[in-house]
């Protein structure tokens, strides 16, 4: 059985960080429509004044974050001594854990085009050890067939499993563009939920749909088993995500996510009497 389109959501205007403009596709507000995905946030600009301020040091516990640039460059820092830069078809995956500082800030660019996904992470590993991974465009399989092209950013695409590997969550993650008239098909688990982040095009989202221009929408699919979309009136591109949910309850405080209020002020307390990180390769370097 093909799954439908159940919900759509309009990206909205927003800022985040030091005054980073973007575009959020969802977030609080679709809990529990996309469990275990928590927010996804879209950036693309051509002005730097929109994004140079960055995201400096900020905490995370008890969930995932997920970069991936298309263009523009960012650079990482974190309070495990992880450092670098990701540039275009890059990701990084950062499972917070029990805790984590760091920062992220885009360096000047023609074009910074890319998104940031939270994925949730289950009770019993929201207090894992956090775990930092670079993911390079060399090491994300890129599926080139019948007028499409998938890139595996995490999970699997029918044979093809994802660059990222050794992460805590395992949500698919897909970068998918259509030429005008091709179809995109792929089973999915009937419990799994499933959705798109539409960031350019016009198509059909159902199998008897008609025509949508979905620029910059994200569309919830009901249960099912397929997911069947058609490029139409030129190219399409999205992203495609699709994940177990976990079915837990949440407490949501900004860059923390846990399970029950008392477990988010025992690490707001913790935050603010320097015990919120508990694996840190240097105490004094989340202090610089």
């Amino acid at each position: 059985m093909y799954r439908v389109v159940e919900e759509t959501i309009d990206a909205v205007l927003t800022r985040e960080g030091a005054g980073v403009m973007l575009k959020r596709a969802f977030g609080y507000h679709h809990i529990p429509k996309l469990d275990p995905f928590l927010m996804f946030d879209f950036f693309n600009s051509k002005n730097p004044e929109d994004y140079l301020d960055g995201f400096p040091w900020h905490p995370h516990r008890g969930i995932e974050t997920v970069t991936y640039l298309i263009s523009g460059e960012i650079e990482h820092q974190d309070s495990l001594k992880n450092s670098g830069v990701i540039g275009p078809g890059d990701c990084q995956w950062m499972s917070a854990g029990s805790g984590i500082l760091h920062q992220e800030m885009p360096i000047a660019s023609e074009h910074m085009f890319g998104f940031q996904l939270w994925v949730n992470l289950p009770k019993a590993k929201k207090m894992t050890e956090p775990k930092y991974r670079d993911i390079s465009r060399g090491e994300i399989p890129v599926v080139e067939e019948d007028g499409k092209v998938v890139k595996v950013i995490g999970g699997q695409y029918k044979t093809h499993h994802g660059g990222a590997k050794d992460v805590v969550g395992s949500p698919t993650l897909l970068h998918v563009i259509l030429e005008e008239d091709a179809l995109f098909e792929l089973e999915t688990p009937n419990t799994n939920k499933v959705a798109l982040f539409v960031m350019s095009g016009e198509g059909i989202f159902e199998p008897e749909g008609s025509v949508v221009d979905a620029k910059e929408t994200t569309i919830i699919y009901s249960s099912g088993e397929k997911v069947r979309v058609a490029a139409k009136n030129g190219p399409l591109e999205f992203v495609y995500l699709s994940g177990e949910p976990l079915n837990e309850p949440i407490a949501w405080g900004g860059p923390i996510v846990m399970n029950t209020e008392e477990e988010l002020r025992t690490a707001r307390e913790e935050l603010s009497n320097g015990m919120f990180i508990k694996r840190a390769s240097d105490s004094l370097f989340m202090k610089k």
